[in-house]
C-alpha cells in the first residue's frame, strides 16, 4: 500500500483529501505544516507527498526545497494542492523541484488520477 503525507494547516481540507485518498486504498499521514511534515517524512515511509502552499511556520515551496535536499526524497513525487494559481506560482513550485500543481477546490476523481500517474 502507498502511503501519502497530506500537508494543509486546514483541519477540514486534511479530512476531505484523507477521506478521498484513503477511500482509494492509500494509507495517509497528515501534517499540520510544512515543518511538521518534514519531522513525519524523517519517521515514515513516504511514497509521494500532498502539501498545500500557505502554511505558517513551513510553506509548500519551503518543504519542497527541504525535501529536495534529503536523499531519500529526490525522487518523490510532491504535489501542490492549493489555491494558488498564478503562473508565477507554478514556476516557483516547479524550481522547488514540485512534481506537479494542482488547485483548490480539488476534484476527487481527478486528484487520484494525477497521482496515479506520478507514481508510475
Amino acid at each position: 500500500m502507498y502511503s501519502i503525507l497530506a500537508v494543509d494547516d486546514s483541519p477540514s481540507m486534511r479530512k476531505m483529501v484523507s477521506f478521498t485518498l484513503t477511500g482509494a486504498g492509500y494509507h495517509v499521514v497528515e501534517a499540520v505544516d510544512g515543518q511538521d511534515a518534514y519531522e513525519k517524512a524523517q519517521t515514515h515511509a513516504i511514497d509521494l507527498v500532498l502539501a498545500d502552499q500557505n502554511m505558517p511556520r513551513l510553506d509548500g515551496l519551503g518543504l519542497t526545497r527541504l525535501l529536495r535536499q534529503h536523499p531519500n526524497f529526490k525522487t518523490t513525487p510532491i504535489l501542490m494542492l492549493t489555491t494558488e494559481s498564478s503562473d508565477q506560482m507554478k514556476q516557483a513550485g516547479r524550481t522547488a523541484g514540485a512534481t506537479g500543481w494542482l488547485v483548490k477546490p480539488f476534484d476527487p476523481a481527478r486528484l487520484i488520477e494525477v497521482i496515479q500517474k506520478v507514481m508510475r
